[in-house]
């Protein structure tokens, strides 16, 4: 994309109505499109943040993080446009997929962390 970005920029109506329909748990607040992350330790947050990260960098589009010891807040905009587009639509859809994936939840090989033991807890799934 160029120095001047010429992608659309959705109004705080038609965001309300995309995040609705397609991510629930996001709220749009001071521009941003945002979702917090709860955890259960720093570890755990440690892990989010680096699972967004390699998601942003892999996309080429950077939120902005604010963490803490149980928690890992993810903010979206597309600074190049001033606003919400679909780059900041499409990295939440994925952060929330991949963040909230839940593996012993689905029929396969992979289980999942163990839910009985505490020391293996991870996120706090909605």
């Amino acid at each position: 994309m160029s120095e001047k970005s010429t992608e659309r920029v959705y109004t705080e109506e038609e965001i309300n109505g995309r995040l609705a329909a397609e991510l629930p748990k996001w709220r749009y607040e001071n521009g941003w499109i945002r979702r917090k992350y709860k955890t259960h330790s720093w570890k755990s947050t440690l892990m989010v943040i680096n699972t967004v990260g390699h998601l942003a960098e892999a996309a080429w589009h950077h939120p902005d993080i604010a963490a803490s010891y149980a928690w890992v807040e993810v903010r979206l905009m597309n600074h190049a446009a001033k606003g919400i587009t679909d780059k900041d639509f499409e990295l939440a859809r994925k952060i929330e997929d991949v963040v909230q994936w839940q593996p012993g939840a689905e029929s396969g090989a992979l289980e999942g962390t163990p839910k009985t033991d505490q020391r293996f807890a991870y996120v706090k799934y909605d």
